[in-house]
């Protein structure tokens, strides 16, 4: 990392040395050419700073520049506001993996970032761009982080695709909501976002289970939820346990191979509820009534941000959530059972109300 310690410095003036520092590295690997195909990481960082060092005499920076070692980002800072992180490739191509959307190492008070890319394959090249100009997708590894390419046109950033700027990201109390949003939208059915970010992470969020080695309190729990979060599971399409199965394994890493059976086994039943008797019920629908309470209450303490991500909706109201969970409920079970004079939405909508009711 390299600290400047004069503040009052145009961009224009930074920019310069980043050029100068740029044709400079540029020049010399074409004289120098053996030794700079070695220049990788780190190595590659220590020949920007002695030459940026030597580019900076008769500039505002002269003297002020220190390669600080570290995982910091970025790698260079100037005048406590100006930074250039430095990447390179051994391919023969401008693309890289760039840094966290988090941007947790951050170096305090810098504002204003430059990415300088050494393509390190004979003919070796150099380009130095505004950060977020080069930043065109997110990828995930860990946590998600930026897609770097140095030769991207003005317009096609990640940032103009969400229409967001990369300053209100990189400031905002949760950075990866935007993105998560954005590419929700474009999925298709039956596809789900595998992002472990700030929200989500655990230390063993990397890490999958074979649903027989959960505990029968774990395996109750998921149930409950899985008739929360996806009412389908009540209906009759042969796709109605999809999204329960997807959001299990992506969401909570649990690997089920027999998800039908934790809802349908046991054929039909015959239930009382209050004085109504609902004769050969399926199975389904047995559990949901037997487990309705723990439903409603898991359904009542899921906030309306989790159901809407999990629906894909945009409800702005506790009532609109509630008039909606209760449509979808009624919907998929009047396919497998009929009700007669029963009135299973009204029924479903005083136990919403009483639970509420009963909240301390």
């Amino acid at each position: 990392m390299l600290v400047s310690l004069n503040k009052e410095v145009a961009n224009s003036d930074f920019e310069q040395l980043l050029k100068i520092t740029t044709d400079t590295l540029s020049e010399t690997s074409v004289k120098e050419t053996d030794r700079y195909l070695k220049l990788l990481g780190s190595k590659l960082e220590n020949e920007v700073y002695d030459v940026m060092c030597s580019c900076s005499g008769n500039t505002p920076f002269e003297g002020t520049i220190e390669l600080i070692s570290g995982q910091k980002f970025p790698d260079i800072i100037a005048n406590d506001f100006y930074g250039v992180e430095v990447k390179s490739t051994k391919q023969n191509h401008w693309k890289t993996t760039g840094n966290s959307v988090l941007e947790s190492t951050r170096v305090e008070n810098i504002q204003r970032i430059y990415m300088l890319f050494g393509k390190i394959v004979d003919p070796i090249e150099f380009k130095c761009r505004p950060y977020e100009d080069c930043l065109y997708d997110v990828l995930v590894t860990h946590s998600p982080r930026y897609a770097i390419d140095m030769n991207l046109e003005n317009g096609e950033t990640i940032f103009d695709k969400i229409d967001i700027d990369y300053d209100n990201i990189r400031q905002s109390e949760n950075p990866i909501k935007p993105f998560k949003e954005y590419y929700r939208n474009k999925l298709s059915e039956g596809q789900e976002l595998w992002w472990l970010d700030n929200e989500e992470y655990k230390p063993d969020s990397i890490v999958f289970k074979i649903w027989n080695s959960l505990s029968k309190g774990d395996k109750d729990n998921f149930k409950i939820k899985g008739y929360t979060y996806f009412p389908e599971i009540l209906g009759k399409q042969h796709s109605k346990f999809d999204r329960f199965t997807l959001w299990l394994s992506v969401k909570q890493r649990i690997i089920c191979p027999n998800v039908r059976d934790l809802f349908t086994a046991g054929g039909r039943d015959d239930i009382l509820i209050g004085n109504s008797t609902l004769d050969l019920l399926p199975k389904v629908l047995v559990k949901f009534v037997d487990n309705i309470d723990l439903i409603v209450d898991e359904f009542n303490e899921t906030g309306i941000e989790k159901l809407n991500e999990i629906w894909r909706t945009n409800f702005k109201t506790r009532t609109e959530i509630n008039n909606e969970w209760v449509k979808r409920i009624v919907e998929a079970s009047s396919m497998i059972y009929d009700f007669k004079t029963f009135n299973f939405e009204e029924w479903i909508e005083d136990k919403i109300r009483v639970n509420w009711i009963s909240k301390p």
